[in-house]
């Protein structure tokens, strides 16, 4: 008998070596409340001093295996063996575990005696064998007196009010871990890849996937980041740097945003309009079509404007071109951000002569470096990465307040050599902006006009985006955002001008419809597409607080519009904002301007953007009485003239705000709250904002 145990141990080792499991592969990673009570959930499981069984559910990809291994770990039974199966794997009636009746060899639960069982994925196993290891786990078995672990995509309800229950978040709802959660998988990984060093995250990355949903979890992340680190090896691979020496290859120390994919779930209801209609694509992508429309017609259009407002009549009655840029440009803008978003952009003449700028200085330095002379000190510098949202989007919100302001008290509607003033401002922002960087830095994150645009171009039925499958599999250049020579039937490009890669896009705010990616692309990846309105406006969707001030600063602009309404009761307000002392025009012009600001900056975002259909219907409305009555006066007299009745316009600014509060509702029951009492509250209350607004704006 003494020479058979030692065999027998030997025997049961052998036979449950395939099944040991060993340390925990990582801890909660994260600081979020979600994480700490997980944490809690692990701690109280193993330190339960009935040792009752531990349920551990949760979507699929959550390592849901880990938790068990760390709810062992962390109990008293940490220095007993762990042994586990996956449910979907065992044979009928669990014969492993079991063993065969009349057999005298022993079962692994004889071998495995007094230490712990996890058993995987037991939601999908036969009805049957589900039974008996339930059974198991709360009945027990002579020969086990260990403890069993199990996990399960769902509750189990047999299980219910026996077995401590442990359910792991998913991580699209611990969304403020994802920096976290990436760094550590970074710290993991690069060194097996190379890295001495785990590379540094960009902030901007963190915030661009948090808009992810991540179906499989964990899982998918990793994923993530090691695809993202071999790309990031491959570029330094093919493109390496001078000074590292011939064979030499420098792996970045920061890693690109560009190297990060994630395979997002195909948008429903979407028309491919290039599909339908290929030879659109071919003429939509033509260079020829877009140089002579920008270089050709808008850059001289813009200088004619200005000289028009500099020498012609100042008052807008006797000037056609002030009058066309009031009357036509302002509410023909705004009812094209519903159709084709921010693609005013794309041909704005600002972004022309800030790229005639920039052509013109590169053209300099390439000369300078040819005659010998400093002419690296005149090249634009590169794309500058960071979070310039942080500081840009409030200085844009700033700037717009502050040409409201100088609208309304200079009177700018009705001076033709202020207009054309606001005109080149803007411009000269652009080719400053344009001289110090490469492509558009000012047209993404400074240019008041341009932050409006992408704003309301979320409202938009189109949308050009790339199939990240595709980009992922098929393309290592990424010239349709960097830029580079011509590849199949790719064109030469200098990439998109706003530093964005179209599969990278989670909504249309940096997106000008420009084509220059469709031009690029050599694999047919970016597609032009019809979609349902405000489909970027969704639960999960990232907002900045730069887009929150701006809502309020052009929510103020139509109070400032129209500040006797709101303000004209006051005893020191004066009788009008274009004329009298400046100090109280400006007071009484700021305190409008601020009015939407103090009324609404304590809801939370998701109300603000909510109220985006209706912001936008009431700025239309209230440029409608200009456009309706002058719009068909802009030729000189003697020529045909056409003018609206007041009741018409009275008529098609009700229309236009209905239209928008229903926008409005839509979003409410979207992102505020499904049930219909909230639905119907919020509602409710836009309908009293509409209907002050129609007050406000009425002619």
């Amino acid at each position: 008998m003494e020479e058979q145990e030692p065999t027998l141990n030997r025997n049961c080792m052998l036979r449950m070596a395939p099944y040991l499991i060993g340390r925990p592969r990582r801890g909660v990673v994260g600081g979020s409340r979600y994480a700490c009570k997980l944490r809690d959930a692990i701690r109280e499981a193993a330190k339960d001093p009935e040792r009752k069984p531990v349920l551990i559910s949760g979507e699929p990809g959550l390592e849901k295996d880990n938790i068990a291994r760390l709810v062992h770990f962390s109990s008293a039974d940490r220095s007993r063996l762990l042994m586990g199966f996956d449910a979907r794997n065992l044979r009928a009636q669990g014969v492993e575990l079991f063993g065969r009746k009349g057999s005298n060899e022993p079962s692994l639960l004889d071998c495995l005696a007094d230490g712990n069982l996890l058993i995987d994925c037991i939601d999908l196993v036969e009805p049957e064998l589900r039974a008996r290891l339930i059974n198991l786990a709360t009945e027990g078995h002579p020969a086990f007196s260990g403890r069993i672990l199990f996990t399960a995509e769902s509750s189990i309800k047999e299980l219910e009010g026996l077995a401590t229950q442990i359910r792991v978040p998913p991580l699209r709802v611990r969304r403020s871990d994802l920096g976290d959660w990436l760094r550590y998988n970074l710290r993991l990984q690069s060194p097996g890849l190379g890295w001495s060093r785990p590379p540094k995250l960009p902030e901007t990355v963190v915030t661009r996937l948090q808009g992810h949903d991540f179906p499989n979890n964990i899982r998918e992340l990793e994923g993530v980041v090691e695809r993202a680190l071999q790309q990031a090896r491959s570029q330094a691979a093919d493109h390496p740097e001078p000074s590292t020496g011939a064979g030499v290859m420098a792996l970045p120390a920061a890693l690109p945003e560009d190297v990060f994919w994630v395979n997002s779930r195909e948008p429903s209801l979407r028309f491919e309009i290039w599909r339908w209609k290929p030879q659109l694509r071919h003429l939509m992508r033509s260079p020829q079509l877009w140089n002579g429309l920008l270089f050709g017609l808008v850059s001289w259009i813009f200088v004619l404007v200005n000289l028009w407002l500099w020498f012609g009549p100042q008052e807008r009655a006797q000037n056609s071109m002030l009058k066309f840029f009031w009357a036509w440009w302002w509410p023909l803008i705004l009812l094209t951000y519903p159709l084709v978003g921010r693609l005013w952009c794309a041909v704005c003449p600002f972004m022309v002569w800030g790229k005639i700028a920039q052509a013109s200085c590169q053209a300099f330095a390439q000369l300078l470096t040819i005659i010998g002379g400093p002419g690296h000190w005149l090249k634009p510098k590169q794309w500058p990465r960071g979070d310039h949202d942080s500081w840009g989007a409030p200085l844009m919100a700033a700037g717009f307040a502050a040409i409201l302001l100088w609208e309304e008290v200079w009177n700018l509607e009705d001076t033709a050599r202020l207009s054309s003033c606001l005109l080149l401002l803007i411009t000269t922002g652009a080719v400053l902006c344009s001289l110090l960087f490469e492509k558009r830095f000012w047209c993404r994150y400074l240019c008041p006009v341009g932050g409006m645009n992408g704003l309301f171009a979320k409202l938009s039925i189109l949308e050009l985006r790339a199939q990240p499958g595709t980009c992922t599999g098929s393309c290592t250049s990424y010239a349709c955002f960097k830029g580079g020579p011509a590849e199949g039937e790719g064109m030469a490009s200098e990439g998109c001008p706003l530093g964005t890669h179209p599969a990278h896009l989670s909504d249309n705010r940096n997106c000008v419809l420009c084509l220059t990616c469709a031009q690029a692309c050599p694999h047919r990846s970016v597609q032009l597409k019809l979609r349902p309105p405000l489909a970027d406006l969704q639960r999960n969707m990232h907002t900045t607080a730069g887009e929150k001030g701006l809502i309020l600063v052009l929510a103020g602009g139509i109070a400032l519009h129209h500040w006797q309404r709101l303000l004209g009761w006051l005893p020191l307000a004066p009788e009008s904002l274009q004329a009298g002392p400046l100090l109280p025009r400006l007071i009484f012009g700021a305190l409008a301007l601020c009015l939407p600001a103090a009324a609404c900056l304590w809801l939370k975002h998701r109300w603000l953007y909510a109220a985006l259909p209706l912001l936008w219907s009431v700025l239309l409305a209230r440029h409608l009485p200009i456009g309706m009555t002058e719009a068909g006066t802009v030729l000189p007299i003697g020529w045909p003239q056409w003018s609206a009745d007041a009741h018409v316009i009275g008529f098609s600014q009700s229309l236009t705000i209905a239209l928008g509060w229903l926008g409005g509702v839509v979003l409410v029951r979207r992102l505020i709250n499904p049930q219909q009492q909230s639905w119907l509250i919020g509602g409710g209350a836009l309908l009293i904002v509409a209907l002050a607004s129609r007050w406000v704006v009425h002619i």
